[in-house]
């Protein structure tokens, strides 16, 4: 059996196996291999601030508190406009308009955390996962296509804008 140990690069030691019986009759002076490393690893530093990390936790923590005292219509109703907000973003990005890439990563997060809440919410009445598909497909066909909020704020906007020039 070969036994391996992790050394310095430079410490390489081959001696015989001495739990092994090796017969004297064979003709190979062969005993087996041990080698022997002995590897310091310097302690890493990694530029890591933990309370970064608690700041983040504690975000994630206020927002699901925040999602949780919503109704199910209320979260229903908040996926239906950042989906729309989705949207937005998507032509903006295709039109080459400026925009922050990191927005798609945060609304599609938000989305899975209210879906999230939602299913926690359906196990909770006891719906199954085959119910729990089809009442979400019956929801998702009664949705009424509507602007996104932002878009709604920037038809205001331009609406001000244009009174103000006949004015």
């Amino acid at each position: 059996m070969l036994s391996l140990s992790i050394a310095s690069p430079s410490t390489i030691i081959f001696s015989p196996k001495p739990h092994i019986p090796i017969p004297k009759s064979s003709s190979s002076s062969f005993n087996g291999v041990k080698i022997q490393k002995h590897i310091r690893v310097p302690p890493q530093r990694v530029s890591f601030s933990p309370s970064s990390s608690v700041v983040m936790m504690s975000k994630r923590l206020d927002e699901m508190k925040e999602i949780r005292t919503k109704t199910t219509e209320e979260i229903n109703e908040e996926v239906v406009d950042l989906k729309g907000e989705l949207l937005m973003l998507r032509l903006q990005k295709s039109a080459r308009n400026e925009f922050k890439s990191s927005d798609f990563g945060r609304m599609r997060k938000r989305i899975a955390r209210m879906l999230t809440v939602k299913r926690e919410r359906e196990l909770e009445e006891g719906i199954n996962k085959r119910l729990s598909r089809k009442l979400d497909r019956q929801w998702k066909k009664s949705i009424v296509v509507r602007p996104p909020p932002s878009l709604k704020k920037l038809q205001e906007e331009e609406a001000a804008a244009e009174a103000e020039k006949s004015a």
